[in-house]
């Protein structure tokens, strides 16, 4: 698979990186996901500005460097998709027991269980903080806040969409099911919450959300870091 094409095709439904037009079945997976997807953001997604005309950043292609350039669109013509760096050339594992082997392009059977529950996890973490935050527009300290408070939910929408496209493409049913196991679960529900606790507590307030980025947001980014110097590859790329 040629992942090296910089510009995002936007000629599936689908906007992706990937070559998805050319690998027919993780884009039907995606493509039945994507009902659901759009159903779960018109449900958790910012209430009451679903259909508001604000200008939100999209990414429309990525450079060798892995950095996103981004033009603008209107909230409601959001298009959620897959967006990866580019593959890096004989990259190799950067650390731990498998120190400079060839980086995996696919999943390692001794790890199948292990990455399969580290990409579920940082997957409902997306979600669950967009359900967090879907009240908080209604009480913005500025439209500067609002609109960097929906970039947010925008941008953990796309985190999510990436890590179901790698739980479609290497993980097969198994993968399947956990994708549609993120769209089912809710913050803060008492039958099926989020999978880390700090995603079901309430977010009522500014200060609420402030001092959620400023703490537990802290340990997302050291995460997400770690995640990029994963030795399976496409795991690194997200």
């Amino acid at each position: 698979m040629n992942v090296n094409i910089m510009n995002v095709d936007y000629s599936t439904k689908i906007p992706n990186n990937v070559n998805l037009s050319e690998d027919r079945q993780v884009l039907k997976a995606l493509e039945g996901w994507h009902p659901g997807y759009m159903n779960w953001w018109s449900d958790m997604g910012p209430e009451g500005f679903q259909q508001s005309l604000v200008y939100l950043r999209t990414a429309y292609s990525v450079d060798p460097r892995g950095w996103a350039k981004f033009d603008y669109v209107k909230m409601p013509d959001y298009r959620w998709g897959i967006l990866l760096a580019p593959e890096e050339e004989n990259r190799v594992i950067p650390f731990g027991e498998h120190y400079g082997e060839p980086a995996w392009q696919e999943v390692p059977g001794e790890y199948r269980a292990m990455l399969r529950r580290l990409i579920v996890i940082q997957g409902d973490t997306e979600p669950a903080s967009v359900e967090q935050q879907r009240h908080l527009g209604k009480t913005a300290p500025s439209l500067y806040d609002l609109r960097n408070l929906f970039q947010v939910n925008v941008e953990e929408g796309r985190h999510l969409w990436a890590m179901v496209y790698l739980l479609q493409k290497y993980f097969g049913r198994d993968g399947r099911e956990e994708a549609d196991e993120l769209l089912r679960r809710r913050s803060g529900d008492a039958d099926s919450p989020r999978m880390l606790g700090a995603f079901n507590e309430a977010t009522p307030d500014w200060l609420s959300f402030f001092m959620f980025t400023y703490f537990t947001d802290r340990d997302g980014k050291m995460q997400l870091h770690s995640l990029a110097q994963s030795g399976f590859d496409p795991l690194s790329r997200t």
